[in-house]
């Protein structure tokens, strides 16, 4: 029973906390008084809070109160339901417009032959153009780790390759058997044609 009750208080505190985020509104408003601000943006100034509702009322209005804080609190006339709509319309609008950033990766052998690289270079130039970052890692095995440059010439040759349509974002790095690179799109060209240049 005590492990119950604590998590309900827990239950009813967290509620409490997500309650607290909304703004008071109409009848939740008990100051004496309140700045009132009219439905247009136009101060009204400091009137008792059933003179505030009232006029809401006769507005056909809410009064919502939008600065807690503020001595008197200030409380603007306006149509709740609807601006409540219009917030979450510019929260749905922002988080559409968010780049969402992927990290691809791509895995190459010092030694790739051609066929093989021009097919791991295709899929790299398709990630770049859908607007997703490439995380480019050359694996070296046995004595390929004492030949590094082998895999720093390659990486070199993949950004240049693929120049047009990203940038090198972090420099070929060596992180134990592994040489790693990473490749960004450019913002502008994210939604143009692929463009395949030929192998130097």
């Amino acid at each position: 029973m005590q492990y119950r009750s604590a998590a309900d208080s827990i239950r009813t505190r967290l509620q409490e906390d997500s309650i607290s985020v909304e703004p008071r509104i109409n009848d939740r408003i008990r100051v004496p008084e309140v700045r009132l601000v009219g439905a247009a943006g136009e101060q009204i100034g400091i009137v008792s809070t059933g003179e505030a509702l009232r006029r809401a009322q006769e507005a056909d209005l809410d009064l919502v109160e939008v600065a807690p804080d503020a001595r008197p609190p200030v409380c603007k006339l306006m149509d709740y339901g609807k601006f409540k709509y219009e917030s979450a319309q510019k929260a749905r609008e922002a988080r559409r417009n968010q780049v969402l950033t992927v990290i691809k990766e791509m895995k190459l052998r010092p030694k790739i032959d051609p066929h093989d690289y021009e097919t791991k270079k295709g899929h790299v130039v398709r990630f770049l153009q859908a607007g997703d970052k490439v995380k480019v890692t050359i694996m070296f095995r046995g004595r390929e780790q004492s030949r590094p440059e082998l895999g720093f010439r390659l990486l070199q040759r993949l950004a240049q390759d693929v120049a047009e349509l990203g940038v090198i974002e972090s420099a070929p790095k060596q992180d134990g058997r592994n040489m790693i690179m990473v490749l960004a799109p450019h913002k502008q060209q994210r939604a143009r044609p692929a463009v395949t240049a030929a192998a130097g």
